[in-house]
């Protein structure tokens, strides 16, 4: 990345790598064709993603990975999948993407060892309540409680105080919800930094999620219209501060990286999030990606690894 990540040229068609172009090429006809989920229900969507049918291949998962259970707000019981590293030296809060509908805490588990083992962070990752069965505010309050437990507990589960969070699509909605909530609802303002992967951050609907149309490269403005009314469907204020940070008051939060690829619909989402973030004098890091699509950094790819790299430097540079 650059010093000055706006530079026109990185948004240029000649900025995008052959490799990146051919993966997004790939995307686009695994994508074609599938059927929707509103159509067959979300429950038979998230199953043929275990099994690997559709753009992403079954879920590798870690010997490493263990499971608590801990209580909700509500009394119901959350799970959270933890993967350690050999020395702790802190906790990676992580928050998973799928529209809020979609996804699970242990679909991404080779992403989540590199991240432990090249940051000293134990990853726990939040198995968060879905919607359309369990709408908002049942995955933000899931992820609130689970960040509240490690406040208390961190210490004496893992030997460690220092927390961090983050997360991809989704998750790096839930993870500015939850840093916000955190700040408002516990005074906590002591997170070591937030790892905001191309998250949607105005559930109203940015410029670029209304713009992208209809090519079928992973996530469409069909698709996010849908998610969001499975979300919120009985919220039609959808610019309310616990719904869309971007227009909370983000004083007081912690250093940020934000990082979003070109060609994804939620590009206006990161651009706006990290000049809101700076202008409230938090420190804040922008990186992007010439040809990224939505998701980018859950497929083998070059731009991923840069990507994955770049967000394993800044947890290792917020925990010391």
């Amino acid at each position: 990345m650059t010093d000055n990540p706006l530079r026109p040229a990185l948004f240029r068609p000649d900025a995008i790598a052959d490799d990146t172009a051919k993966l997004n090429d790939t995307l686009v006809g695994l994508m074609t064709g599938l059927p929707e989920w509103w159509n067959v229900g979300a429950e038979q969507t998230r199953e043929a993603r275990r099994q690997g049918r559709g753009p992403f291949p079954p879920a590798i998962k870690s010997a490493r990975a263990r499971t608590i259970i801990i209580s909700g707000r509500d009394g119901n019981k959350i799970p959270l999948r933890i993967i350690a590293p050999d020395q702790i030296k802190g906790v990676y809060l992580h928050l998973h993407g799928g529209g809020w509908v979609l996804g699970s805490a242990d679909q991404q588990d080779p992403m989540l060892e590199r991240i432990a083992d090249n940051t000293g962070l134990v990853v726990v990752s939040v198995e968060y309540r879905l919607a359309p069965e369990h709408p908002y505010p049942a995955g933000p309050d899931d992820c609130e409680a689970a960040a509240a437990w490690l406040v208390h507990n961190a210490k004496a589960e893992f030997g460690t105080e220092v927390l961090t969070i983050g997360g991809e699509s989704a998750g790096g909605h839930l993870s500015a919800v939850t840093v916000l909530r955190m700040r408002d609802r516990y005074s906590y303002t002591q997170f070591g930094g937030a790892n905001l992967i191309y998250g949607a951050f105005d559930l109203s609907m940015t410029p670029s999620q209304k713009a992208f149309g209809d090519r079928r490269l992973v996530l469409r403005t069909i698709d996010m219209q849908q998610f969001y009314n499975a979300f919120l469907p009985t919220i039609t204020d959808r610019r309310v501060a616990d719904i869309s940070p971007l227009y909370a008051d983000l004083t007081g939060l912690c250093p940020a990286l934000f990082s979003v690829g070109t060609q994804d619909a939620l590009l206006d989402d990161t651009l706006f999030m990290h000049a809101r973030w700076v202008a409230a004098a938090n420190p804040a890091e922008l990186a992007i990606y010439p040809g990224g699509a939505h998701g980018f950094t859950l497929f083998p790819n070059r731009l991923a690894d840069d990507a994955l790299a770049r967000s394993e430097a800044f947890l290792r540079s917020v925990t010391g």
